[in-house]
């Protein structure tokens, strides 16, 4: 089999994102975005998906983390479109259930080759690193939107239940199982089935 991987940069007068990605890794991560959360994330991203993910980034901190944050997204979804190829043989759909404390999260997802986001993630107040940049549901939805429009992939992110605890749960403990089930779906979807020789789709072709 063909090596899926895919290594993309993006340039603008606010961002410089380089990134590199191998599907069939070992979940290897390096990531620096300035970002501390966001970092994180990507790591415990990675490590649950399988891939081998790199992320260099610099941005308009100074300003807010809102360019920064989405044009992250946007070059992780053009790298697992390109590193998916012609998507012979994927599995195509992924989901995933996963629990942290008082939090289930719920993920399900189509490589379909037509975008769609919907995230039903309840607010909760924002998380700051050690720079004081915080983090925020929003920052969240922005990120994922991003990347399900660049990779051409249908995202549904359903209401975390939350089960009674003495304090409701911060913004790190809803996204931190969000971001694992993504990386159990994702794995789950770009999976060869070896019994599909061809695209899953009756079309012939997802774009």
């Amino acid at each position: 089999m063909a090596k899926r991987m895919a290594e993309v940069k993006r340039k603008t007068k606010e961002t410089d994102v380089r990134l590199k990605l191998n599907l069939d890794g070992e979940g290897k991560c390096k990531v620096k975005t300035g970002i501390g959360l966001l970092d994180h994330m990507l790591e415990l991203f990675a490590f649950h998906g399988l891939f081998d993910l790199e992320i260099e980034a610099k941005g308009d901190l100074q300003v807010d983390i809102h360019h920064t944050n989405e044009d992250i997204g946007i070059v992780l979804g053009q790298a697992f479109k390109d590193a998916l190829g012609d998507k012979k043989g994927i599995k195509r759909f992924g989901s995933a259930s996963v629990p942290m404390e008082d939090v289930l999260a719920q993920v399900t997802l189509d490589i379909s080759g037509r975008s769609h986001f919907q995230s039903e993630l309840e607010s909760a107040a924002p998380i700051a690193n050690e720079e004081d940049i915080k983090y925020s549901k929003q920052d969240f939805d922005h990120f994922w939107e991003a990347f399900a429009k660049h990779a051409g992939i249908n995202l549904i992110i359903e209401k975390p239940k939350l089960f009674p605890s003495a304090h409701g749960p911060d913004i790190h403990t809803l996204l931190e199982p969000v971001f694992k089930g993504l990386g159990l779906a994702l794995r789950q979807a770009v999976e060869i089935d070896p019994r599909r020789k061809d695209v899953p789709s009756t079309k012939g072709i997802i774009d």
